[in-house]
C-alpha cells in the first residue's frame, strides 16, 4: 500500500509559504542529495491547486543536472482542486471534491499501488488529509529563520492532532529535517 508523505519547508514562526524568499539560504549539498533522493523513490506527486499552479508554471520548461526536473515532469501528479478543469501539466489527473470526498480519492490511491504518493507544500490539502488519518509521514525542513508572516502551516483553530518525531537531522547549512508520523 502506498503511503503519502508530505516535505514542506517551514521557518521557525511557522511559515510555510512563499520559501523560495527565505529558505534558499539554507540549502546545501547534502539536503538537495536526500530532496532527490525521495522524489525519486516516489512514485507520483500530490498536489493542492495553489501548489499545483507554480510547480506547472515553473517544472515543465525547467532543467538541472540533478534530475528534478526530469522526474518531476514525467511522474503521474494528482492535484486537488473543485476548479482546475483542464490542466496544463503533463501527466496530471485532477482530484475533484466537487464529484467526491478528496479523502476518498487519496484513499483509492493509496490502496492502488505501491509506490509513495510525494506533497509538497500544500498545506490546505495537507491538513485536511491529516485530520482524516491519510498522512502516512511528515518531513518537516525547519528553516532557522523568522519570516514574521505568511500562510502558516498550521493555524490558529487546527484540531490537536499527535504525531510522533521519529527521526531528526541537522544539515551542514542550518536547516533541519524533523520526521513526524501520526501517532497511532
Amino acid at each position: 500500500m502506498r503511503r503519502v508523505i508530505v516535505s514542506t519547508f517551514v521557518t521557525l514562526d511557522g511559515v510555510m509559504e512563499a520559501p523560495e524568499t527565505w529558505s534558499f539560504d539554507f540549502h546545501d549539498e547534502e539536503n538537495m542529495k536526500d530532496a532527490l533522493e525521495l522524489l525519486l523513490g516516489a512514485e507520483a506527486l500530490l498536489l493542492g491547486r495553489r501548489t499545483y499552479d507554480g510547480f506547472a508554471e515553473a517544472w515543465p520548461s525547467r532543467e538541472d543536472p540533478m534530475g528534478f526536473a526530469d522526474k518531476m515532469n514525467t511522474m503521474p501528479k494528482y492535484v486537488a482542486s473543485t476548479t482546475l478543469r483542464e490542466p496544463t501539466w503533463d501527466g496530471t489527473e485532477i482530484l475533484d471534491g466537487a464529484d467526491g470526498d478528496v479523502v476518498d480519492q487519496v484513499a483509492a490511491l493509496k490502496r492502488a499501488g505501491d509506490g509513495d504518493l510525494l506533497m509538497y507544500g500544500s498545506a490546505t490539502l495537507m491538513r485536511h488529509l491529516l485530520a482524516a488519518g491519510q498522512i502516512d509521514e511528515i518531513r518537516l525542513l525547519l528553516n532557522p529563520v523568522v519570516a514574521g508572516s505568511g500562510r502558516k502551516l498550521f493555524p490558529d483553530g487546527q484540531p490537536r492532532t499527535a504525531l510522533d518525531l521519529v527521526e531528526t537531522h541537522r544539515y551542514p547549512g542550518g536547516m533541519a529535517r524533523l520526521t513526524l508520523r501520526p501517532r497511532a
